[in-house]
């Protein structure tokens, strides 16, 4: 995996949240977690999108329980932030501090 840190990245503000989940309206999911579950290949391409977009949509195909555990598992593995999670799908924040794509408010 490219770039990926160990260390947890500061919470979100309220107002850096709301502004991801405004942002994240328009996008389509760019990964798809099905039958399979969270897989290396999964973790891979997920990091490459977050490196490029720092803004991902994840549609995650399993039950409840099933979708909370894996989405704990990719957040881990990725060093993401929840911005929200809505049915199947979970949005996802990383800051890439080479090429920022978002500045987020205060």
């Amino acid at each position: 995996m490219t770039n990926k840190t160990n260390k947890q990245a500061a919470p979100l503000s309220k107002n850096a949240t709301k502004y991801l989940r405004g942002m994240a309206h328009h996008i389509s999911p760019l990964v798809t977690i099905a039958d399979k579950g969270v897989t290396e290949n999964i973790i891979t391409e997920l990091d490459i999108c977050l490196e490029r977009h720092e803004l991902v949509k994840v549609k995650i195909r399993a039950d409840r329980d099933d979708r909370k555990n894996m989405a704990e598992e990719i957040i881990k593995a990725s060093g993401a932030q929840m911005v929200q999670s809505i049915g199947q799908v979970v949005t996802l924040y990383r800051a890439n501090p080479k090429a920022p794509v978002y500045e987020l408010p205060k």
